[in-house]
C-alpha cells in the first residue's frame, strides 16, 4: 500500500471497530505543539504550568478560572477555542462523530485551520488504499483552498498556499507565470505521464488539477464526494459530471462553496445570472441516490445537482461540510 498525507497525522490516531478514527493523547499533542498554544518566551506563569500541565495529561480537565489566570487576551482565546475543541473531540465515540456534531452545530467558534484538519485526517481514513492520485489530487479540493486559472478555456487548480508562498520570486515555469510563483517545486498539471510522481509530493500539495478538460479529474472529483458522503452519512450515492445544466426543474441543488450556494440560489429563483457568473462556476456534477428511501420524499427520483464556482478574485473554497447538512436525506437518516 502506499503511503500519502502523512501531513494529516493519521499515525497518530486509532481506528476504531466502526472503522472511524479515535483520538488518542498523541494527536492531543500535535494540537498543543501548535504556535498558538505553545507558550512564547515572555508568557506568564499561568500559560506556563496550564501548557506544562496538559503536556503531561492530554486529556486532563481544564477549568475557567486556570485560564482566566493567564495574562495575555490573546493567550486566553487561544486556550478557549483549544479546551472547547478538545473536549468536543473527547466527547465524542470518533474523529468522524465529532466533526459531524461540529457541522450540525454550525461551525460555531471552531477556526477554519482545525475544520480542515479534521477534514485532512478523515479523508485519509476514508481514502485508505486508494492508488489512485487523481482522486487524492481531486480531494485536496475539501480542505486545501485553490487558486483558479483558465487554460486554453479549461479550469487549472493550484494550491493557494503553495502559489502565494513565494510572490515576487522568479516564475518557475510557464505554468507557474500564469498561477503565481511556487516555493520549492516546479508545479506540474496531473496527467498520465507524471501521475506516479505523486506519490512523493503529495505533503507538498505541487501538483495542479485540470478539473476543466480532463475527463479523470472530473471524474475523481465525483468519487470523493461518494466516499466522503458513504464515510460520514453510511448513505450510498452516485455522483457524474456534468458537461451543462441540462435539467431547470431543480428539486435540489448544493453548492459545494459559497461563491456556488450563491450563484445556486440566484438559479433557483429563475434569475438570469451574468456572463461572469457563468464562467466562475467551475464545476457541475448530479447526485443520485442509490435507495430512494434514503431521501426526503419532496425530491424523489430526481438527481441533484452540485454546483462548484470560484470567487471573483480566483480562488476556491470548498465547504464539504455543505454535503453533510445540504443532502435532502429522509428523515430516519438525519441522524446517521
Amino acid at each position: 500500500m502506499t503511503e500519502f498525507w502523512v501531513s494529516s497525522g493519521h499515525h497518530l490516531v486509532q481506528r476504531t471497530e466502526g472503522g472511524g478514527l479515535a483520538v488518542t493523547d498523541e494527536l492531543i499533542l500535535a494540537y498543543l505543539a501548535r504556535p498558538e498554544l505553545t507558550p512564547p518566551p515572555e508568557a506568564c506563569a499561568a500559560e506556563r504550568a496550564l501548557h506544562a500541565a496538559l503536556l503531561d495529561a492530554p486529556r486532563r480537565g481544564v477549568t475557567p478560572q486556570e485560564i482566566a489566570a493567564i495574562a495575555d487576551p490573546d493567550a486566553r482565546e487561544n486556550w478557549e477555542v483549544m479546551r472547547a475543541f478538545r473536549d468536543r473531540l473527547l466527547g465524542a465515540r470518533s474523529i468522524e462523530a465529532a466533526y459531524l456534531s461540529l457541522v450540525r452545530d454550525g461551525l460555531q467558534g471552531v477556526p477554519s485551520l482545525f475544520v480542515n484538519q479534521l477534514v485532512h485526517l478523515i479523508l485519509r481514513n476514508a481514502l485508505d488504499g486508494c492508488e489512485d492520485p487523481y482522486v487524492l489530487r481531486a480531494a485536496e479540493l475539501f480542505f486545501r483552498e485553490q487558486r483558479v486559472t483558465r487554460l486554453d478555456g479549461a479550469a487549472l487548480l493550484a494550491d493557494a498556499e503553495v502559489i502565494g508562498a513565494r510572490e515576487g520570486a522568479a516564475p518557475l515555469s510557464p505554468l507557474v507565470a500564469m498561477l503565481g510563483q511556487e516555493a520549492a517545486h516546479e508545479l506540474d498539471v496531473l496527467n498520465d505521464d507524471n501521475a506516479w510522481s505523486y506519490w512523493s509530493r503529495s505533503d507538498a500539495f505541487t501538483m495542479a488539477l485540470n478539473l476543466g478538460s480532463s475527463p479523470k479529474s472530473r471524474a475523481a472529483l465525483a468519487t470523493v464526494i461518494e466516499v466522503w458522503i458513504r464515510h460520514l452519512l453510511n448513505v450510498e450515492v452516485r455522483v457524474a459530471p456534468l458537461e451543462r445544466l441540462e435539467d431547470p426543474d431543480w428539486r435540489w441543488f448544493v453548492g459545494l462553496d459559497a461563491e456556488a450556494t450563491r450563484i445556486g440560489n440566484a438559479l433557483w429563483r429563475g434569475e438570469e445570472i451574468t456572463a461572469q457568473e457563468q464562467e466562475r462556476l467551475i464545476g457541475l456534477l448530479s447526485l443520485s441516490f442509490a435507495d430512494p428511501r434514503d431521501v426526503d420524499a419532496r425530491v424523489g427520483d430526481r438527481p441533484l445537482s452540485l454546483l462548484l464556482a470560484m470567487t471573483p478574485e480566483k480562488t476556491l473554497r470548498v465547504k464539504p461540510h455543505n454535503l453533510i447538512v445540504g443532502l435532502p436525506l429522509a428523515s430516519n437518516r438525519e441522524a446517521a
